[in-house]
């Protein structure tokens, strides 16, 4: 006792506790010598492209600093590219992930013919965006297979209109997107523990309640990467909505205004800050569903919290 205080002692814990920390605190080289390579292509590849453009985007022509900015938020079609492109993008990942969930539950175990499905659902990542929109052009255009069989039918009466719209971009995006996203998932969700189930069903769950309760919020890290990758591959569609939509109406994406802007008017400063607001958008939704993954899913419980 000091002036009536105690005096604290170091416990026989302390020591391995700071030894601990002093190892976690450690640089490993070798490792960080193995990831210079990757480090180097992420800045040569889009570290530096984006700040070229970037800086680029910041020396109009005419106006001042921020003229492109301030004329492409003033004028309604150019604004309106964002609307189109998030109705076409956001509907096409909906749409992939709504299909891929359940069928890569399912799938999650092996089941007869897995690999001949799995092939099929691969097929489409090998065509290409432009292969793909000239089959789709020849298969559901007005004289296309699919009008002239519900012709035959009797389904409808005149061929339906699923070309040259913002239907068949849809449908182009969907297809195009949907193997990376179910592979992503089909991967994620074979890793989770299948004790975790086979416990739930012991303990008297369904097979929708296994799947609402333990399986589902388990996949949400996985569905939120699958949604991420394909919405940015969606919201840069370019070639699916010239040929298959309607480029100067209903479909004309931000893509295209950027490319209209660098290569029809030669104006490569505006080109470039399209370019920039297109990607501010991007990053925008991908930084509301990854923040919204870390609340959803904490991970597994340690300790006494989760």
């Amino acid at each position: 006792m000091e002036g009536g205080m105690p005096i604290a002692r170091p416990t026989r814990q302390a020591a391995p506790r700071a030894a601990g920390a002093r190892r976690r605190l450690r640089t490993d080289w070798p490792i960080l010598l193995l990831l210079c390579p990757a480090l180097l292509l992420v800045l040569a590849l889009f570290i530096y492209p984006f700040f070229y453009g970037l800086r680029l985007s910041l020396r109009p022509e005419t106006g001042g600093l921020f003229a492109n900015y301030t004329d492409f938020f003033g004028d309604a079609r150019e604004r309106a590219t964002i609307r189109n492109t998030l109705r076409l993008a956001l509907p096409a990942t909906l749409i992939n992930l709504a299909v891929a969930i359940p069928l890569a539950y399912r799938m999650r175990r092996r089941i007869w013919g897995q690999r001949v499905i799995t092939g099929l659902f691969v097929i489409p990542m090998t065509l290409g965006t432009v292969l793909l929109a000239q089959g789709m052009l020849s298969f559901f255009g007005p004289r296309g297979w699919f009008n002239k069989t519900l012709l035959l039918l009797g389904v409808s009466d005149e061929p339906i209109r699923l070309v040259h719209n913002a239907t068949g971009v849809v449908i182009s995006l969907t297809i195009a997107e949907f193997p990376v996203v179910f592979l992503l998932l089909l991967g994620f969700v074979s890793g989770i523990d299948p004790n975790l189930e086979r416990a739930a069903q012991i303990l008297g769950a369904g097979t929708w309640q296994r799947f609402r309760r333990i399986t589902l919020p388990l996949m949400i890290p996985g569905i939120a990467t699958a949604f991420a990758l394909s919405f940015v591959a969606t919201f840069a569609v370019l070639p699916s909505a010239v040929m298959l939509g309607q480029p100067a109406g209903e479909t004309r994406v931000i893509a295209l205004a950027a490319w209209q802007a660098a290569y029809e008017r030669f104006d490569y400063s505006a080109g470039a800050a399209i370019a920039i607001i297109m990607a501010g958008i991007e990053l925008l939704v991908l930084g509301i569903v990854l923040g919204g993954r870390s609340r959803l899913y904490r991970g597994p419980a340690t300790g006494g919290k989760g």
